[in-house]
């Protein structure tokens, strides 16, 4: 369909059509997400997803996912307990900002694992010179549920199924607005896990840290962030990004991180 055709549509259906603009989403853009299903055979969620993944459209108001994740470390004795996190394995939290192009956009490392993700968030958002990317008005980050659901910050509705594994393992499909809400949330905020999934798949040192300095695995983790990024930018044909990067994968969970990413407490070296 050219472009006047389009217009001379949309005119039409604001004329004699009781359609109208979304709160995020145009007549237009609508209509473009309709065309696009039925000319391609697309169910909702590949439109969802296809749409997401351009950069449009659905995700118009979005923009990012924030989420952390927990990497291996290695504490000296008498502040490894404050590195420990959910699975009593030394690790630091990781707090990311990623694009729906699997871009990280921010990164803070070198949190003790014991610390929550939403404390983490919080402090660098107190923090006048933690160079945090506060999102426009109007605009937000997708959140999952150990955030604060506020301005900027779009979290899932609590006590209703979210994962992307639960809705596909239900055989009764999504049931109402609000599940359906969360099946798109999280559609949209796994992009956040999938980078994560491909930066511990590239460097597994991130998995099984080695005897550096506190301060040299930090620095480590943000040079992993950097290559991660560099080799998006370059290398389109990357086979980790490929895997990854097709929607619906789903990368390992966090804790299954951390069971496979033992650590250990000492005396860390320089």
């Amino acid at each position: 369909m050219y472009r006047p055709c389009f217009e001379m549509l949309i005119q039409v259906l604001r004329q004699q059509t009781t359609l109208q603009n979304l709160r995020y989403l145009t007549l237009e853009e609508q209509v473009m997400i309709f065309v696009y299903v039925i000319s391609q055979k697309a169910t909702n969620r590949m439109a969802m997803e296809d749409w997401q993944h351009s950069g449009s459209t659905i995700s118009v108001n979005c923009v990012g996912a924030i989420d952390g994740t927990h990497i291996a470390a290695h504490a000296p004795a008498d502040v490894a307990n404050n590195f420990r996190g959910r699975k009593s394995t030394v690790t630091s939290n990781m707090l990311a900002i990623c694009s729906f192009d699997m871009l990280f956009t921010y990164v803070v490392t070198g949190w003790e694992g014991a610390i929550h993700d939403s404390r983490v968030l919080t402090t660098q958002l107190e923090d006048p010179t933690s160079g945090f990317p506060h999102p426009p008005q109007g605009k937000y980050y997708l959140v999952d549920s150990g955030y604060s659901n506020k301005p900027g910050f779009l979290a899932p509705f609590h006590n209703v199924p979210y994962h992307l594994r639960d809705a596909r393992r239900r055989a009764g499909g999504i049931n109402g607005p609000t599940e359906l809400f969360n099946y798109r949330h999280a559609s949209l905020r796994n992009c956040i896990e999938r980078c994560f999934g491909v930066l511990k798949a590239r460097f597994p040192i991130l998995r099984y840290m080695t005897n550096f300095s506190l301060i040299r695995q930090r620095e480590i983790a943000m040079c992993c962030c950097v290559l991660h990024n560099f080799i998006r930018l370059h290398n389109r044909g990357d086979p980790l990004f490929d895997r990854y990067g097709v929607n619906g994968v789903m990368p390992p969970s966090d804790s299954d991180s951390d069971d496979d990413a033992p650590s250990s407490s000492g005396t860390a070296r320089d």
